[in-house]
């Protein structure tokens, strides 16, 4: 629960509870000097077995405790409440290099990735804009921001695999499609972020670090999934000799973890499918949705009302009586 309120003057009542606790206790102590004044001790137990005291004891606790965590509720708690976004851009990145049909991921990096995209893409707040953008030698926008969830999972499985990494390329490219999107009712443009996941490193176009200062004066902050491990490995098709050699693929977490620092995002690591389907959950609870202060009354009423119903059901079970 929250200790934030909306007319913290409100509280001042929790003094009457108090009240009201202090006279219980001391009816409680004079009850007492009057059993044992007027009663002998081997008849004390039966003028006031244990049980009806300690079942009125708890009677009593819980219907102060209803009656403080009520005033707490007339006082108007309020707390930071996980809303969603109503208006921001999402521009999600993928890396289609031929590094990313590496098995090091079940069933492979490509397959893995695309699953987890489109599970991402469903998971985000209807009212967003998603694009799509993919690279390898180049980049390109595959799905302009659109709230139509299905045109980007179907972009999505149509990726294909081509040769280099522009990871640099591929946030300049972002940015530009973000760019493109209408600003909002009050002339401002629209929050965006980029989430970007890739398994290697940057082999053309512009570099990695070059791309950081671009979004960081756009207001843009790039969220890195550093995607397979160190043991990747590829079959590649050597032009000379026709013959097959096994290139190894590692991911480069290091200049992936620098592009999010330096743009204000964060960097993640994904080892596996599984691995990679919680960084996306991560990121859909995170990036979808803002932290709002909102008031939170109900929470207190039912907590009040829990224990005020038990108060009176252990009354009428104790002493088949409401009070």
């Amino acid at each position: 629960m929250t200790w934030d309120f909306m007319h913290p003057g409100r509280l001042w009542w929790l003094f009457a509870v108090v009240g009201i606790v202090v006279l219980y206790v001391f009816a409680e102590v004079r009850r007492r000097r009057n059993l044992i004044r007027f009663s002998s001790v081997a008849m004390l137990d039966s003028v006031a077995p244990r049980r009806p005291v300690v079942g009125r004891h708890l009677v009593a606790a819980l219907t102060m405790a209803g009656l403080a965590v009520g005033t707490l509720a007339v006082a108007q708690p309020s707390d930071k409440v996980r809303v969603p976004r109503q208006r921001a851009t999402i521009m999600l990145a993928l890396d289609t290099s031929l590094s990313m049909k590496a098995t090091d991921v079940t069933p492979s990096r490509i397959a893995a990735a695309k699953v987890s995209a489109k599970s991402f893409v469903d998971r985000l707040p209807k009212a967003l804009n998603v694009g799509l953008v993919s690279f390898d030698t180049g980049a390109r926008v595959n799905v302009d921001p659109t709230t139509d969830r299905s045109t980007v999972k179907n972009a999505i499985d149509k990726l294909k695999l081509h040769e280099g990494t522009a990871i640099g390329d591929a946030v300049r490219t972002s940015l530009e499609a973000i760019t493109e999107v209408p600003k909002g009712d009050d002339g401002k443009a629209v929050p965006a972020l980029i989430v970007l996941l890739s398994d290697g490193s940057t082999t053309v176009g512009t570099p990695t670090e070059a791309a950081i200062e671009p979004a960081k004066k756009a207001g843009v902050p790039v969220y890195t999934i550093a995607y397979g491990t160190q043991d990747g490995v590829i079959d590649v098709t050597l032009p000379d000799t026709g013959e097959t050699a096994r290139v190894p693929v590692p991911v480069n977490v290091e200049a992936l973890a620098s592009l999010a620092e330096g743009t204000g995002g964060q960097s993640f690591r994904a080892e596996s499918a599984s691995d990679l389907s919680t960084v996306y959950q991560e990121l859909g609870s995170s990036v979808g949705y803002d932290m709002e202060l909102q008031e939170v009354t109900w929470r207190y009423v039912v907590v009040a009302m829990i224990l005020l119903g038990l108060g009176t059901a252990l009354s009428l079970a104790f002493f088949q009586r409401l009070t």
